[in-house]
């Protein structure tokens, strides 16, 4: 009974790390999509915030290839509508854009906290159970931190940004929902569960 209640929960691990990686991965590609349009406004509207986001961009990337390269060895595989992330990041980004460069931060902002929500529950989760994940993961949380900390220290308060903040954010959330077929609910019950434990 120890035995197949062992084996279970290793099932349930393994298919939760696999998750991680699906939501993590459709979560970069996503910012690199949403930095990309971004960039190309900014290049033409304040070209003096380019540089700030093309470094954010270049982390987005290198994440997106360290969660792919993960994926093979834990038998986990990207999520199947790409596209959907690719439409859906680029419009957001173009529209923050549009709407000025406090928007940009707004956004930024409003992403990277999302993010920074998932990774801390995953780090909990993987801390015993996949201690190579864990550790590549916290390398990329301090990159994550510190896009939240520049577009913290750059955005303006006000009522835009007391509105579009949750609002990004509910966004991201549904992205990641909607493009991983609702896995990113499964994996936030699992983690929660196991971490109750």
């Amino acid at each position: 009974m120890i035995n197949e209640k062992r084996h279970a929960d290793a099932r349930t691990s393994a298919i939760t790390i696999k998750r991680i990686l699906k939501v993590n991965h459709a979560g970069e590609f996503g910012a690199i999509r949403i930095y990309t349009a971004q960039i190309f406004v900014a290049r033409r509207l304040f070209p003096e915030i380019v540089a700030d986001l093309e470094k954010m961009r270049d982390d987005e990337i290198d994440h997106c290839r360290l969660f792919l390269q993960a994926m093979p060895v834990r038998n986990a595989r990207p999520c199947r509508v790409m596209t959907f992330w690719s439409v859906g990041g680029y419009v957001l980004g173009l529209l923050t854009a549009l709407c000025g460069r406090n928007m940009v931060w707004i956004c930024t902002e409003a992403v990277e906290s999302t993010v920074h929500r998932h990774l801390e529950d995953q780090l909990t989760f993987l801390i015993h159970r996949d201690p190579e994940l864990h550790t590549l993961i916290k390398s990329i949380q301090d990159q994550e931190l510190a896009h939240l900390r520049e577009a913290e220290n750059q955005r303006e308060k006000g009522q835009a940004h007391s509105l579009f903040l949750p609002l990004i954010s509910g966004l991201t959330n549904l992205m990641i929902w909607l493009s991983t077929w609702g896995d990113s609910s499964w994996m936030r019950a699992e983690i929660a569960r196991s971490n109750a434990a």
